[in-house]
């Protein structure tokens, strides 16, 4: 894969990463520059006597670096990284010397190790009367714990929210102990999502609304065997069932040009989760590819916002059916000329339908056309053509958006909740622009 200056930057840990990075790219800065067919190393000066040694796997891509830094990847191996992709005149096709050879090797028997592991694994006969055993015991601890939930959800209603929040959040946050402990990690994210609510001006809406959904879901559970199929897949996974991915890649996939409409990446907890919005060209199907990563190592789904690929999805089973695994793609990618467009009329009664078929859509879509943001009353507002208006979530570049429109209609690309709308990216005169949280 050839990579590019911009994929290469998405692998920082953070903006200040990536620009200490970027302040590393004069080849004077370095020596003992190599390549050959799966790594590239370098040493960088810095300010002791001796140089950092930094080393990439360019499969993964992994890197190695000798400086102290506790982010993945640090500056240096994002600037040894970007110093490739610009000038790779610089490196020496050559052998690796013996630390770098050492370290690949070790990563490809770790690896072989690991595929053997699993082919055994997968050889071995499963014991049909074990797993359903296993499956029942979990069966039965989070049905304990959904009930125990509910049960809690309707205490704090009945003595009153004020009166429990005047606690704080701390037992919520005991509460989505015990989910984990009944292995529902999904209901633990969404009583810790609700709990945040709690803490907001003009909470008792919101709160109230979110309470009941999650009670409305536990309901769902309770009395699932006499639900739609794909509406039991649905309340299982936000329950927190799993889906094995490499057994849903060997389903048969939606082949499209898979246009890449806008990326955001949020941290919860010590995890980082970047959600990924794609469009197909021909078949107007919306999918979300989601990354994880932990600590200080950044997720990349392997997409550039702003492009455009073809390629094949496979679709996670559900009533929303918009998560999804890119099964393959090309190598190729092209630029992004301009978003589809539409009303806000049009946006909204889309994310209706959705929700009237699953009232746990938590974010959605909208792929404006012609808005203009506007102020009114002290909060920010996207308005359209037909003076259709939605409202704007808090966040960092409305100035951003506010120039690049300067008064006339752009095309936006954003997430609705229901409530407010996030801005993600925007189009301007064929240009394409990221924006931020």
């Amino acid at each position: 894969m050839h990579w590019t200056p911009e994929q290469i930057l998405k692998l920082a840990p953070d903006a200040a990463s990536a620009k200490a990075a970027q302040g590393l790219l004069a080849p004077k800065k370095w020596t003992s520059l190599g390549v050959n067919e799966t790594a590239i190393w370098g040493a960088c000066q810095g300010s002791g006597s001796n140089p950092y040694q930094t080393q990439i796997d360019l499969a993964d891509p992994a890197f190695k670096c000798s400086c102290p830094s506790r982010k993945f990847p640090c500056k240096h191996g994002l600037a040894l990284f970007l110093l490739f992709a610009e000038q790779p005149s610089l490196f020496a096709k050559t052998a690796p010397p013996d630390t770098v050879a050492s370290w690949l090797k070790g990563r490809s028997d770790r690896a072989a190790k690991k595929e053997t592991a699993a082919t055994t694994k997968s050889k071995d006969p499963k014991d049909p009367e074990s797993q359903a055993k296993t499956a029942a015991r979990r069966l039965d601890r989070v049905k304990d714990g959904a009930l125990e939930l509910q049960r809690w959800l309707e205490d704090m209603v009945r003595t009153g929210l004020a009166g429990n929040l005047s606690r704080g959040t701390a037992p919520w946050e005991s509460q989505a102990v015990r989910l984990v402990d009944a292995q529902a990690p999904g209901l633990a994210r969404l009583l810790k999502e609700t709990a945040v609510l709690s803490t907001r001006e003009g909470w008792q809406e919101r709160l109230l609304e979110q309470m009941a959904l999650l009670y409305l879901l536990l309901e769902g559970f309770r009395r699932s065997a006499a639900l739609p199929e794909d509406l039991q897949d649905e309340i299982q996974s936000l329950i927190g069932w799993k889906q094995d991915q490499q057994e849903l890649l060997q389903d048969v996939g939606i082949a499209d040009e898979w246009n890449v409409l806008g990326q955001r990446t949020l941290l919860e907890d010590r995890l980082q989760v970047q959600r990924t919005w794609l469009k197909g060209t021909s078949t107007g199907r919306e999918a979300m590819i989601v990354a994880f990563a932990y600590g200080n190592q950044a997720p990349f789904s392997g997409m550039i916002p702003g492009t455009c690929f073809d390629g094949e999805l496979v679709f996670f089973p559900g009533r929303l059916g918009l998560r999804a695994l890119v099964k393959t793609r090309s190598e190729a990618t092209r630029q992004l000329q301009k978003l589809p467009g539409e009303s806000i009329a049009r946006a909204v009664a889309r994310w209706s339908e959705r929700k009237a078929n699953c009232p746990w859509l938590e974010r959605f879509p909208f792929e404006l056309g012609r808005v203009v943001p506007a102020t009114a009353h002290g909060h920010w507002w996207i308005i359209d053509e037909a003076k259709a208006e939605l409202p704007l979530s808090p966040f960092r570049d409305v100035w951003k958006l506010v120039a690049l429109s300067g008064g006339h209609p752009i095309a936006l690309f954003a997430e609705w909740d229901g409530h407010s709308l996030l801005p993600v990216s925007a189009c301007v005169e064929e240009r394409f622009v990221e924006l931020n949280a």
